[in-house]
């Protein structure tokens, strides 16, 4: 079981990398976040922040399988409505802030492991999509392919809103 600080931390790194991106995702401002101790971060990140990094996207990850999880014996539309939910409720939640933290970190990171992390993340969300759509009586090479789509214009849809309203606001 992972102690209470290192949740913390890791739930917000989640957030600051959706906020922020990779780059702008500091330690010390996780522990500020976080309000976990100083000395904390090292003990349970001591190879830097990429553990840490890898933590949070993995958090990222699960939380949207355990969204999806839900969905079993729904049909495909049913699928489909409740992924572009979640990323909807991102949005105005955050005000059009936050965007997707396993995405921040895939546009940003020359990590080898970061990034396959990163695509074993994707590709669990595509193969769980496809399941459902399966499930929902979708062939399974179109529920495949649809997944795949699926994952990549929710994905899309999040950095063109964020783009937009940025440029809108003036904000840079």
């Amino acid at each position: 079981m992972p102690s209470d600080a290192r949740q913390k931390m890791v739930e917000s790194a989640v957030a600051l990398l959706a906020l922020r991106g990779l780059e702008g995702t500091a330690f010390r401002d996780v522990i500020e976040r976080s309000g976990a101790p100083r000395g904390s971060i090292y003990h349970h990140f001591p190879d830097g922040k990429g553990q840490l990094v890898e933590a949070a996207i993995g958090l990222a990850g699960e939380r949207a399988l355990g969204v999806l999880d839900r969905l079993h014996g729904s049909p495909p539309r049913a699928v489909t409505e409740a992924f572009f939910d979640l990323w909807r409720a991102v949005l105005v939640r955050s005000n059009v802030r936050a965007g997707c933290a396993v995405l921040a970190v895939t546009v940003a990171t020359d990590s080898p492991d970061l990034l396959d992390q990163a695509a074993s993340i994707f590709r669990a969300w595509r193969g769980l999509i496809a399941e459902l759509f399966v499930e929902g009586g979708m062939a399974g090479d179109a529920a495949a392919r649809l997944a795949a789509t699926l994952v990549a214009a929710s994905e899309g849809a999040v950095v063109v809103s964020r783009a937009g309203c940025t440029q809108a606001s003036g904000r840079r």
